[in-house]
């Protein structure tokens, strides 16, 4: 009789157990399985992510500076005017959360910044533009020097005079500003210097006499600028200038 109980005994443990251990495997394969098919979250994109993104951060941060305008200086529309901005933002926040962007992203002055940035952009072609332009134009310029050289050398070779001595070269030219009859002044050559100066742009040319001392090789007054200068330019850069006596 004791036997026999003991032996139920153990039976009844050796059943517990075994149901414990396919309750708690079969518990563990349905985690396991919950746990595979939660699909994984997308992911939320920024303006830095998408251009879609930036654009309605953009908009979103443009109507809220006009909304913090409005009621920093109100008037009798301002009310108005900002009820109408927030339901544009609540729209914009919409189509945020639509296209997978950060909900309520917002790029505060944003008009500024891509202003900025066109500013920079612009700066830099600008830059690259007149980089180019100045090299070819000091490109050509050193070519007709050199050439007008060669042909004033060979005509001294050949027995006949140049008309004269090509000085201060790769100089611009500009005017002082002095009244009186067509004159120049300049840093290297004394009063009563004679000097041609040829506007190479459009083939004008003046002859004048140094009067007085300057800064640069030869600045020409108001009347000798006239001479030669182009409609609403103040500066030659393309200038030969001569030392004729």
């Amino acid at each position: 009789m004791s036997r026999r109980r003991t032996v139920s005994t153990k039976k009844k443990v050796a059943l517990l157990v075994t149901a414990a251990a396919v309750a708690g495997g079969g518990a563990f394969a349905l985690a396991a399985t919950s746990n595979a098919a939660q699909p994984e979250a997308p992911r939320t994109l920024s303006a830095a992510d998408s251009t879609v993104c930036q654009g309605l951060a953009t908009a979103l941060g443009n109507n809220q500076k006009f909304i913090d305008g409005q009621r920093a200086d109100p008037d009798a529309l301002s009310e108005a005017r900002i009820a109408n901005r927030e339901a544009v933002i609540e729209e914009i926040k919409r189509k945020q959360a639509a296209s997978g962007c950060t909900v309520g992203e917002s790029a505060q002055d944003s008009q500024a910044g891509q202003q900025g940035q066109n500013g920079q952009q612009a700066g830099r072609q600008n830059g690259q533009q007149n980089g180019q332009e100045a090299g070819q134009e000091a490109g050509q310029q050193n070519g007709q020097q050199a050439g007008q050289q060669d042909g004033a050398a060979g005509n001294a070779g050949g027995g006949v005079a140049a008309s004269g001595q090509q000085v201060c070269q790769g100089s611009t030219v500009t005017l002082s500003g002095e009244g009186g009859a067509p004159a120049a002044s300049s840093n290297q050559f004394p009063a009563g210097t004679t000097l041609k100066v040829t506007n190479l742009d459009n083939n004008k040319s003046t002859t004048v006499k140094v009067t007085s001392v300057s800064g640069s090789c030869v600045l020409l007054n108001d009347a000798a600028f006239e001479e030669v200068r182009e409609p609403g330019k103040f500066l030659i850069r393309r200038a030969v200038i001569e030392k004729v006596g």
